[in-house]
């Protein structure tokens, strides 16, 4: 565990301390070598919990979300090479140290067996975050969305603390591995339901549950590029790995905090799909497929079967690669024309072919094409839920139809059609663009070949 977190620290003096010309190039190197060594924690044991520490230990749900995390980090440096290039050297490396700070907070978070440091891991990666938006965003309105996020995090997770201290008090101890032994209470009271309810509103806010989303698409559209990486392909992870944790310890969970929720995120990933089609903003509208996707990550966290588990956990890890990579091809998009609405940016394919190749790729895997792990995912949960209640299969079948109409639409959108008139000249795609894109697009397809890691 700490031959990953120590060396994710010491990126911080070398972010600090390395000269002008080999800045980017030594953080790059420096997390690329953190992210191979971060491979072995996939391999498949049969212990509960690897490496255990007193307080970290890594399990099979969540060794796929560290090696992700660990893998994000140097394509967020590479992603935000150009739009740092005017910028004085002491800013660049305030960016990467703001980019380097979050990400043993994530590691913690995802590796704790100790609810109190997952709870304070959890709040900590909302400050690195925060700056990002609120300093290096693009527009003005970059303030209001940092104020929305702040403060949906903040209100939804105070009874989270709550829930977990109370726990505390009652059972004096808060290792999940000794949580596990603890007896089911089995009290229809009012203090457990209200518990209950507490610990998942935290985690549905921080992985949207419709409803509670607006200030997803806000912190997107406002948030540099490497923000939304880390927002879209780890923030959201985070709650979808909390839902994943704290319904085991609440087993068995009463029907009626099931309902609602679930009638929710499958009714928002509908809304939302279909929001998706009537989408300008190009940023938006990947926002919004991320809330349909996690919709179905909550849904089939709720009904706590094997088989959903292993959906929900593959199709995060495939979720996170996928939308990561298509916020990467709207920003170079952006980077080129300085717009993100969709009018003013189509008919791409003449003019950056090999991009166009790309936009492809992203968008069939964010269609869930087989073979795609995106389609095993979306398989293994839609069958978890229709063994559930089988009405479910019209939510998600339409949801699947409309998330296969707007990926459609906005390849279409931006890759055809006649040319605006406004685009004289554009510079070509760098090496560097497509290296991220071919760092993004190579985990999921040897996903492909070896699913069992992921799930």
């Amino acid at each position: 565990m700490l031959k990953i977190i120590m060396p994710t620290i010491m990126l911080l003096p070398m972010a600090l301390l390395s000269p002008q010309k080999f800045l980017w190039t030594n953080t790059t190197t420096h997390s690329i070598l953190i992210a191979t060594a971060s491979l072995h924690w996939l391999l498949p044991t049969y212990y509960p919990h690897k490496n255990l520490t007193q307080w970290t230990g890594i399990d099979q749900t969540s060794s796929p979300l560290l090696v992700l995390s660990c893998w994000l980090l140097p394509l967020m440096i590479m992603a935000s090479q150009n739009h740092l290039q005017h910028e004085p050297p002491t800013r660049k490396r305030i960016f990467i140290t703001a980019l380097i700070t979050i990400q043993p907070f994530i590691i913690l978070a995802f590796s704790t067996t100790e609810l109190m440091l997952f709870y304070i891991s959890f709040e900590a990666t909302l400050i690195p975050t925060l700056i990002l938006i609120t300093r290096w965003g693009n527009q003005p309105e970059r303030l209001s969305a940092g104020t929305y996020l702040l403060f949906y995090t903040l209100i939804s997770s105070l009874p989270l603390l709550v829930t977990i201290l109370h726990l505390h008090a009652h059972t004096g101890t808060l290792h999940l591995s000794m949580l596990k032994l603890i007896p089911p209470s089995h009290t229809n009271t009012w203090t457990t339901t209200l518990s209950n309810l507490a610990l998942l509103t935290a985690f549905m806010v921080k992985a949207p549950l419709y409803g509670l989303h607006l200030w997803l698409p806000k912190a997107h559209v406002e948030a540099p590029i490497a923000g939304s990486m880390l927002l879209a392909a780890l923030l959201l992870k985070l709650g979808g790995y909390g839902i994943m944790r704290t319904t085991l310890l609440m087993n068995p969970l009463p029907n009626h905090l099931h309902y609602p929720f679930l009638t929710l995120a499958l009714w928002g990933a509908l809304m939302t799909s279909s929001i998706c089609l009537r989408q300008t903003d190009l940023k938006s509208l990947i926002a919004y497929s991320s809330v349909s996707h996690m919709g179905l990550v909550i849904a089939a966290g709720m009904i706590q079967t094997h088989w959903s588990f292993a959906g929900a956990m593959i199709l995060m890890i495939s979720h996170g690669l996928t939308s990561s990579m298509l916020f990467c091809l709207a920003n170079t998009n952006y980077e080129r024309t300085h717009s993100r609405i969709l009018l003013l940016t189509r008919g791409m394919q003449p003019l950056l072919p090999l991009m166009a190749t790309w936009w492809l790729v992203a968008n069939l895997t964010n269609m869930a094409l087989p073979p795609t792990t995106n389609l095993m995912a979306e398989l293994t949960i839609m069958i978890a839920l229709f063994n559930w209640s089988a009405l479910t299969i019209i939510l998600t079948g339409t949801a699947t139809l409309l998330t296969a109409a707007y990926t459609l639409f906005m390849l279409l959108t931006t890759q055809r059609g006649t040319l605006p008139t406004h685009i004289t000249s554009i510079q070509n795609s760098t090496t560097r663009e497509h290296l991220l894109m071919t760092l993004h697009t190579i985990p999921m397809l040897l996903l492909i070949l070896k699913p069992d890691l992921i799930s």
